[in-house]
């Protein structure tokens, strides 16, 4: 099972984020499209950055209400971690454990293609595990 197969099922819509907007629009975009991070892309979609969820908390915890006019750019993280479309789910998924983030940006030839999520990961998994138990039942039913 790879990378390029959740894409696949998902799509490949990559919500972007100019490294020019403040943190305040990007809190707005994420409740307004229901995600949890954006890319900051160049103009030939090689990434710069992304910002979480996470980010946007933990730069509030620690500068209050200041923290929503900082513009993306000083406070994206700018080095990612990435994954290639024919990486294994298993690698992605431990990628994401054990960098301890949940947003993982797909690239083919240094360029943004896609982003998956711990969530698309985990609900292939369970996919993937609820279709090998039912083949079993049903090889099982027949006669093995």
């Amino acid at each position: 099972m790879t990378v390029q197969l959740i894409l696949e099922a998902k799509g490949r819509d990559v919500a972007t984020v100019d490294p020019t907007q403040l943190l305040g629009e990007v809190i707005e975009t994420l409740h307004a499209r229901r995600i949890g991070a954006l890319v900051a892309l160049d103009a030939d979609n090689r990434l710069l950055g992304i910002v979480s969820e996470r980010d946007v908390v933990r730069l509030l915890a620690e500068q209050g209400s200041a923290a929503l006019s900082r513009a993306v750019g000083e406070v994206m993280t700018r080095s990612l971690v990435t994954i290639a479309e024919s990486a294994t789910i298993d690698e992605a998924m431990n990628l994401m454990t054990r960098g301890r983030f949940r947003h993982l940006p797909v690239v083919r030839d240094e360029r943004c293609v896609g982003i998956i999520s711990i969530g698309d990961v985990v609900k292939r998994r369970i996919e993937d595990a609820e279709r090998e138990a039912e083949d079993l039942k049903t090889y099982i039913h027949a006669g093995g």
